[in-house]
């Protein structure tokens, strides 16, 4: 594949403005992380959370969710789609592939990557131990802390870090959009029903997209600069180009 895909193909300024771009965009939504941690943390709940979450039921009943019961079971459907299950299935079921391959380094930097953001989302929750929405019954069994989603973040992480490197390792541009598309749907989904299914609050959702989506531009980013940097792992720099 031809260099002119990937941060190769451009000038050595341009490739630098980009990163310092890309670690300015990673500051920025660190900091508004930090300001709604640090909010969560001393026990505040958003107005908006509240409008949202008792606008999804049935005014008077808020056992029943708005819409047709076939939206429910949907809903309940989507939601799987981010569990510590089916992700880890499908992170390592993409892993065997690339060692299949011979992409050993991608395959380890995968798991690596992904692993560390699970253990990074549980950290939070451990830190910041928001309580789980008790305004409205919740549609599914849960059992830990609120803030961030863990279904959210991990979509987040997952989809999007296999969208991505699957997408560089593509010519077309339309095969390349329709892999991201694909990944940010999933991802919305997954988090959309967190907050139907009444298990939490927007803002837990809204803050485990972003640290998902950062955490795994942030991966992109890295494979890059180490297989760049440290010439190892060819099929690593292959993967993500």
């Amino acid at each position: 594949m031809s260099g002119k895909t990937s941060l190769e193909g451009i000038g050595p300024h341009r490739r630098d403005s980009f990163i310092l771009l890309a670690f300015l965009a990673f500051a920025v939504v660190g900091f508004a992380l930090i300001y709604l941690g640090s909010e969560v943390a001393e026990g505040d709940v958003f107005a908006i959370d509240k409008v949202i979450l008792l606008g999804l039921r049935v005014k008077g009943d808020l056992a029943t969710p708005i819409g047709p019961a076939w939206l429910k079971t949907a809903m309940v459907d989507f939601t799987s789609l981010g569990s510590t299950a089916v992700l880890t299935l499908i992170t390592f079921l993409v892993a065997g592939y690339l060692v299949a391959i011979r992409k050993f380094a991608m395959s380890a930097f995968l798991v690596a990557s992904i692993a560390v953001g699970a253990i990074v989302n549980f950290l939070i929750k451990l830190a910041l131990a928001r309580p789980r929405p008790e305004l409205v019954p919740h549609l599914v069994t849960v059992n830990s802390a609120s803030f961030p989603s863990g279904h959210s973040m991990s979509s987040a992480t997952v989809y999007l870090t296999l969208a991505i490197l699957l997408a560089r390792s593509e010519d077309s541009r339309r095969v390349r959009s329709y892999l991201i598309a694909c990944a940010i749907l999933l991802t919305l989904l997954v988090g959309t029903s967190r907050v139907y299914l009444g298990v939490h609050w927007p803002s837990d959702v809204l803050a485990g997209w972003s640290v998902g989506a950062m955490w795994a531009a942030g991966c992109a980013l890295a494979a890059k600069l180490f297989a760049r940097r440290l010439g190892t792992g060819a099929d690593l720099e292959r993967a993500t180009t």
